[in-house]
């Protein structure tokens, strides 16, 4: 049996790079996964891959940028199956550029992805996670959160939040006995 076998996945920023990758891996593994990106085409096409390779995906558009948008994916995702089993919070951008070159646009959306994204998806799943007795969530940065060029601000910095946010949440299954 595989180690995923029946279980539900979401990958987040799944239609290209290490998230399609990610998303790969947990199908082979036996998961149905969920393939979210805000390009529609792109989690399409990973889908098709995967379905190509024996997989089971779905599809499903998203701008994680927006709360509403996150606790609707959790929805959905949660309702192809009546579960939810793993996280992966993968989406990331990079906005490169000084103080004076770097928009209040970009910057806001930078936290929104970045950060703000992780902990709208983090409190949609838990409670599912928590009544379904366990789960995961794997969240991921690139090296651009630990690493920038002296000359731009560093808008991949959210992602150096998460260590403090992970141990949260799984103090929070923990005592609910869920982890």
């Amino acid at each position: 049996m595989k180690r995923f076998e029946g279980k539900v996945a979401v990958v987040t920023g799944a239609g290209g790079g290490i998230g399609s990758a990610i998303a790969r891996r947990l199908s082979a593994e036996g998961a149905l996964v969920v393939v979210t990106d805000v390009n529609t085409e792109a989690a399409a096409e990973v889908v098709s891959g995967i379905e190509a390779e024996g997989g089971r995906a779905a599809a499903m558009t998203a701008d994680i940028s927006n709360k509403a948008a996150c606790f609707g994916l959790i929805e959905q995702a949660f309702a192809l199956r009546g579960r939810l089993d793993v996280l992966v919070n993968n989406a990331g951008i990079n906005r490169r550029g000084n103080l004076l070159s770097l928009s209040d646009e970009d910057w806001d959306v930078s936290f929104a992805v970045n950060l703000d994204s992780m902990f709208h998806l983090c409190r949609a799943v838990l409670p599912l996670m928590i009544a379904a007795g366990g789960g995961a969530i794997v969240n991921t940065a690139s090296q651009w959160a630990f690493i920038r060029p002296p000359t731009t601000l560093p808008t991949t910095r959210p992602k150096l939040r998460l260590p403090p946010s992970r141990r949260t949440s799984h103090a929070t299954m923990r005592r609910t006995g869920s982890a």
